[in-house]
């Protein structure tokens, strides 16, 4: 990802392009394993909600499912169209990749940063790096790819949702949202070194593998769970745009960077 001008927050034009780039490595069978990082001094800070290049209006060919269009479309339709699309849908769609990914987080990994990494199948975080999903300030009940009881258990989902604060890296490893902590100037090295040695396994081996544990865990309700999730995260939406200014009950990136200080 590479917005480090705005700790690689993602809109749709990133978003996109990081589907055509996850597409290529795919479907060239020179790649092993896929490693997603972000450029500059953080991993992600989530949606963009406030930057120059904010594209929440402009149209993109979809490929993560059939719903339409949602340029020109009123209220609640357009919202439920674009984020079953760029948000719940690509992810799912990244995590069914048959191949290995790893994220290589640093810094910043914030509301939608967080589902850019859980959709990945590894998490290697640098010392620095930090996790967050203040979105309940905004009166929603987290982010789109609700993967949070799953990653890091019901009891303290609910602290981490609660509260919205920050969680270092060492206490993201005890709580199994991450794999490993590794010192920033180790981190790439780190990261690929693992890479390496996951390629040498068979492809269909670890393509099976990954199957499994995805199938486990959405047996385990993570995709029905997502799903029901979605529907209050909409609500929320909407809640906010009747009775607010908008549907964001009137926060940008800075406000909610502050509230969480």
């Amino acid at each position: 990802m590479h917005r480090p001008q705005y700790r690689n927050a993602q809109n749709s034009a990133m978003t996109y392009a990081l589907d055509d780039a996850l597409y290529r490595a795919a479907a060239d069978d020179e790649v092993k394993v896929i490693v997603l990082g972000g450029a500059g001094e953080h991993f992600s800070a989530g949606h963009d909600i406030g930057t120059p290049g904010r594209d929440i209006d402009t149209s993109f060919e979809r490929r993560a499912g059939l719903w339409w269009d949602h340029v020109g479309k009123p209220g609640a339709e357009s919202r439920f169209a674009r984020e079953s699309e760029v948000y719940l849908g690509m992810c799912r769609r990244w995590r069914e990749l048959p191949k290995p990914t790893i994220a290589m987080v640093q810094g910043a990994c914030i509301a939608g940063g967080l589902m850019l990494a859980w959709c990945c199948d590894l998490i290697v975080a640098a010392d620095d790096a930090f996790f967050a999903d203040p979105v309940v300030r905004m009166g929603i009940p987290g982010v789109e790819y609700f993967a949070h009881p799953w990653v890091m258990g019901p009891r303290y989902a609910k602290e981490f949702l609660f509260l919205g604060e920050r969680v270092g890296a060492e206490r993201a490893l005890q709580l199994g949202m991450v794999n490993r902590v590794v010192p920033r100037a180790d981190l790439e090295t780190s990261t690929m070194d693992i890479a390496q040695r996951i390629a040498k396994m068979p492809r269909l081996g670890l393509a099976l593998t990954k199957k499994a544990v995805n199938q486990a865990e959405d047996l385990m309700g993570l995709r029905a769970g997502m799903d029901s999730v979605f529907g209050l995260h909409h609500v929320a939406h909407a809640h906010n745009a009747e009775t607010g200014t908008d549907a964001l009950a009137g926060h940008d990136a800075r406000t909610m960077r502050d509230g969480g200080r």
